[in-house]
């Protein structure tokens, strides 16, 4: 049975996922986004392309379309699996996120998922996860002007939190229980978010290591 859960978690997120705001909001404004600035349809092309509302709208659109699914999971599961419900609210969010990155109506050219990570994240609810990422991206992207840079650090601290919380017993699964291997699963799936979003930022990353990556406020990609 959770076998069957969570493939229909993974097929729903996709679905879920397929709502690409920002290659509709810039058919309504008559152009291809993916054509224009890094060539993905996410957020922060968005702002750079089409302005600050744009930005917005594409950063909410792309936020909800995972916060809603995972919340949904989260109440339907959590009565009737206590002590794994988390790991389907991560399958959903990673079947969300892959819809996002690989639309297949669109030959599988998408946005890089941070977004809708952020709103997996969000759908996992648990505060004081969510209010130490925010705050850590917050100030990256603040000190440095850097939305790339603050969002693979977020990847990478979401991992390094998701373990800490995990082995500590701090989310639903016993570490030392009948659930220990569903808290493994789910640790490969957090694992699997930060690989997927990193190698979508694989770019940035060369044009951070050689000081040619566009900052916040930037126009024009170099």
């Amino acid at each position: 049975m959770t076998v069957f859960i969570r493939i229909a978690c993974l097929i729903c997120g996709y679905f879920c996922g397929l709502l690409e705001t920002g290659y509709i909001y810039g058919k309504f404004k008559g152009i291809d986004i993916r054509n224009y600035g890094s060539g993905n349809s996410g957020t922060t092309n968005a702002l750079r392309v089409l302005g600050k509302k744009a930005g917005l709208v594409v950063f909410i659109g792309d936020l909800f379309k995972a916060i809603i699914p995972c919340v949904i999971v989260r109440l339907l599961t959590k009565d009737s699996y206590p002590d794994t419900f988390l790991l389907f609210v991560l399958y959903i969010g990673l079947g969300v996120v892959m819809g996002h990155n690989f639309p297949f109506y669109l030959k599988f050219k998408g946005g890089k998922g941070v977004a809708a990570t952020a709103g997996m994240i969000i759908g996992l609810m648990i505060p004081w996860m969510i209010l130490i990422l925010l705050v850590l991206f917050v100030a990256v992207v603040a000190v440095t002007r850097y939305v790339s840079l603050g969002s693979i650090l977020l990847m990478i601290e979401f991992v390094t939190l998701y373990v800490i919380f995990a082995l500590n017993g701090w989310l639903c699964f016993d570490p030392h229980g009948d659930s220990r291997s569903a808290m493994i699963e789910s640790i490969v799936l957090a694992v699997i978010f930060a690989t997927m979003s990193i190698l979508k930022h694989k770019s940035n990353i060369i044009r951070l290591i050689h000081g040619e990556e566009n900052k916040l406020g930037q126009k024009k990609e170099n």
